[in-house]
């Protein structure tokens, strides 16, 4: 993995679309499956691998990690955009939150004729992947989060202002310039691959994008997060964490592993840890699902 396999236009067009119900209202959800790569004769009987990335990011964020596991492992994997991400909807008028966020993937799986996976989350990704968890145990068979909100550990200051009422209305060049820092100060190291940076940004390039990305920070709620009682999740669990990451310390990954039962890994990386350390991070998920 030392090149990237996918643009993030080569991304978005490998791409499907799934219609999902939330709170009412009908949503596209954009996803890559490996099994429409012409892999589903090819991949074993063990449950599907779903990822769930985080904010501000899509689900470009695994276009090197999720396709090396399928390759690893023999099973099909599953990266959607969450509501409001990537190539999913972003119109108003809709939810965004981790609790939303739970509530697609439900409907996606059922879409899809999935009712068990492994999971493996970033972000606030992970605070959608814990609910689940949570509420529905006997569904996910292991549980890898990477640098994950948990508990309290969210938001953080940066997201917050991107909820700040005048973010969807703040000079385009300014925005993106803001954006591009975010980017490229959480990851590890002077080595920034531009492709990454160019293609995690760019479905927030428009003015659509721009208003979404400020709904979705909005969205994120502490709560959703604190009132679940973690005693529920019974999934196997990898905290597989970027330990000098400032934005979602280490602290939280070992808690979550006391409590719940698991290991952690600490990884040189910042907060972008998929970036970060792609090969190692798909090595360590893919041992980690076939044990």
């Amino acid at each position: 993995m030392s090149e990237t396999r996918y643009t993030h236009d080569e991304w978005s067009s490998e791409q499907s679309d799934a219609a999902v119900t939330v709170d009412g209202h009908e949503l596209s959800v954009a996803f890559f499956d490996s099994a429409d790569e012409g892999e589903a004769d090819t991949a074993n009987d063990d449950p599907p691998i779903l990822f769930l990335h985080g904010i501000p990011t899509w689900s470009y964020l695994w276009r090197d990690v999720a396709p090396a596991v399928a390759e690893a492992t023999d099973r099909r994997v599953i990266v959607p955009d969450m509501l409001g991400y990537g190539n999913s909807a972003m119109h108003d008028g809709f939810d965004r939150s981790v609790r939303a966020q739970e509530s697609m993937l439900r409907d996606l799986l059922d879409e899809l004729e999935i009712d068990e996976f492994a999971l493996v989350a970033h972000d606030i990704g992970g605070g959608a992947a814990v609910r689940y968890a949570a509420h529905r145990p006997d569904e996910v068979t292991d549980l890898v989060m990477a640098n994950a909100v948990c508990y309290d550990s969210w938001p953080v200051e940066f997201i917050s202002n991107l909820g700040l009422p005048d973010t969807a209305e703040q000079d385009a060049e300014e925005f993106q310039a803001m954006l591009d820092g975010a980017f490229r100060q959480g990851l590890y190291g002077d080595d920034v691959d531009e492709t990454f940076v160019e293609g995690i940004a760019a479905p927030w390039t428009t003015e659509t994008g721009q208003v979404s990305l400020s709904r979705n920070a909005v969205a994120t709620n502490t709560n959703h997060t604190t009132e679940i009682d973690y005693d529920e999740i019974e999934a196997d669990l990898l905290c597989l964490w970027g330990a000098q990451d400032v934005m979602q310390p280490l602290e939280y990954g070992k808690r979550l592993a006391e409590d719940v039962g698991g290991e952690v890994i600490e990884l040189d990386a910042y907060h972008w840890v998929v970036e970060d350390r792609p090969e190692r991070f798909a090595e360590e998920v893919s041992q980690f699902v076939s044990k």
